[in-house]
């Protein structure tokens, strides 16, 4: 993680002419977008971000025909605080009816929103980003790329927008995109990941258009009076950085670190209220689901603090009970302690999966909390661990978990897709059940 010093705006930083050497002695990748593409979701942190980092993107995908959208997390309001011409609310509105002509230049089918976060705050917020970006993205993060700025950039409410972006992508399966802003005028070439940066290439009418799009957020780059405290934003040093025939991105893979739910168990010792009358009715119930009354081998995925496994622990030999989250394995051990042949053991598995077949495998109130492309992984592996005659045993809520796009009927319609045997259906209005077989 790069560490960005102390910079002021209206203070000389690295000129364009340094950073034009370091992009002529390098041959940066043209971006390629992946083919199941169909939107782009630009996140900011305030308007004139999206204008700067992305509006060349923004017009390539409106060309394409792609759905555009922008959604801001402030108004911007911090950007002159010392304004003796607008209030922070006046400025604000300003700035928000600046986003959406910036906006419509780039893409004018557009839309545009701003989440009204406090400017100068964001990191306070970012779980409430997160949950705003999944609901944005739905249920066909395949189709989406998400464009933010850089974890890097240096300033942060950028840094805080970019790691809601990292992790709603990672919730959702968009292809995530990064924008530095502030690092072109603080940074220095050691300072970006240059394996992971792409560019997209922006002839005359494109860099036209980013001018314009820049342009219209008047407050930033021109003085909003003479008077003291209305001075311009961005200095015609910074605005030469977003004058160049390429447009920047950071395009990093592989798995963003998401501790939701490890602070969840962490910040609640029952934090799904286990002994509820609701909870133990459906744990009777789905007990009262399974075919066998006893079998030899099961695997609880995703156990919580242990409940569940206590009362599978009744119904088979040997239970392995697994859960990605060590707060929650610790609870779950301290629940089981004293059950003999029931072991917990801490496993992602999105990335891990227990050895051996299993003759029950259950699978309650999780599958919500994986991505669609995790689901998927999870369906085939914990089908093809099964037995011949095993079993699979599913319970979810029915209703939308905020902060993942997937909800309970979106789970188990992923399994029975498959085509397994289903040996037991149980609808209810807060959940349902099924047990399946192994497909043939």
């Amino acid at each position: 993680m790069v560490t960005a010093p102390a910079f002021r705006h209206d203070r000389p930083g690295t000129p364009e002419e340094a950073w034009s050497r370091s992009l002529a002695d390098r041959d940066v990748p043209p971006l390629r977008l992946p083919a199941t593409a169909r939107r782009l979701l630009v996140l900011g942190a305030h308007p004139d971000d999206e204008a700067l980092g992305a509006s060349g993107l923004m017009r390539s995908a409106s060309l394409a025909g792609w759905e555009v959208g922008v959604l801001c997390a402030t108004s911007g309001e911090g950007s002159h605080p010392d304004s003796v011409t607008l209030s922070p609310a006046g400025l604000a509105t300003v700035r928000r009816l600046e986003l959406s002509a910036s906006v419509a230049v780039a893409a004018p089918a557009a839309t545009t929103a701003c989440l009204g976060l406090p400017d100068g705050d964001v990191a306070s917020h970012v779980d409430e980003l997160v949950d705003h970006v999944v609901a944005a993205i739905g249920t066909q993060g395949s189709e989406v790329v998400l464009c933010a700025p850089w974890r890097s950039d240096g300033h942060p409410d950028h840094e805080a927008v970019g790691r809601a972006a990292a992790i709603a992508a990672g919730r959702t399966d968009a292809h995530l995109l990064e924008y530095p802003i502030w690092l072109w005028h603080w940074g220095h070439d050691a300072d970006l990941p240059w394996d992971d940066v792409r560019r997209l290439p922006l002839d005359e009418d494109a860099r036209a258009t980013k001018r314009a799009a820049i342009a219209a957020h008047a407050t930033q780059i021109a003085p909003i009076s003479p008077a003291p405290g209305d001075e311009v934003l961005l200095t015609a040093e910074v605005l030469a950085h977003f004058d160049r025939a390429d447009e920047l991105f950071v395009e990093t893979t592989g798995r963003v670190p998401d501790d939701a739910l490890e602070r969840v168990h962490r910040d609640d010792p029952d934090p799904w209220e286990v002994d509820s009358f609701y909870e133990r009715r459906k744990r009777a119930v789905t007990l009262a689901a399974l075919p066998r009354e006893s079998y030899g081998r099961a695997l609880e995925v995703g156990c919580s603090v242990g409940a569940l496994a206590v009362d599978l622990a009744t119904r088979s030999e040997r239970l392995l009970a697994v859960d990605a989250s060590e707060a929650a394995v610790a609870a779950a051990r301290h629940r089981v302690a004293g059950l003999r042949d029931v072991e917990v053991r801490r496993i992602d598995v999105r990335t891990e999966w227990p050895d051996g077949a299993f003759d029950l495998v259950s699978i309650s109130e999780v599958g919500y909390f994986l991505s669609p492309r995790a689901l998927g992984e999870l369906v085939e592996r914990s089908l093809a661990s099964l037995t011949r005659d095993g079993h699979l045993l599913l319970c979810h809520w029915r209703h939308q978990p905020v902060g993942w796009p997937l909800a309970g009927p979106a789970v188990h319609a992923a399994f029975l897709a498959t085509g397994a045997p289903v040996l037991v259906a149980h609808d209810e209005p807060d959940f349902l059940l099924h047990v399946l077989g192994r497909p043939a």
